[in-house]
């Protein structure tokens, strides 16, 4: 059965100088201020669509391994990812990068490379960036 999940935006002005809201609506998580500089210069305490995807590619993928850890007997037992995600002025989004550092006992380093990078491939996330240029980089604790 699917799920949908809603976010809105409300935006005031012209790209540059404006200013505008976004909001989680179906967990009411909360509204986060947005505006061109958090975007293409500092944040300043503002969001951007940039980190709000890497929120989502970040927690998504942390999920998308952790599972297929467990699903292999081998649960983790952290599972710590960020998201770095570039924006270029005039192109869009460049690049993402991933960091993955987990501890799950019973997996071998390389073991561990594997399914990270399966995770990469199959996070539902990853899937809907593929237009997107996404490395990962891992560390296995042991």
């Amino acid at each position: 059965m699917a799920t949908t999940r809603k976010a809105s935006a409300h935006w005031e002005g012209s790209l540059m100088e404006g200013k505008g809201r976004v909001a989680f609506d179906s967990s009411h998580a909360g509204e986060f201020d947005v505006n061109w500089a958090a975007r293409s210069a500092e944040p300043n305490g503002v969001t951007s669509p940039e980190e709000l995807i890497g929120a989502a590619h970040s927690t998504c993928y942390s999920m998308a391994l952790s599972h297929a850890l467990a699903q292999n007997g081998t649960p983790p037992t952290t599972v710590d990812t960020a998201a770095e995600v570039d924006f270029q002025p005039g192109t869009g989004i460049t690049a993402i990068r991933l960091s993955v550092r987990a501890a799950v006992p019973g997996l071998t380093e390389d073991q561990f490379v594997d399914f990270a990078v399966a995770a990469k491939e199959g996070c539902p996330v990853s899937q809907a960036l593929k237009a997107v240029p996404i490395t990962l980089s891992t560390e296995f604790v042991a």
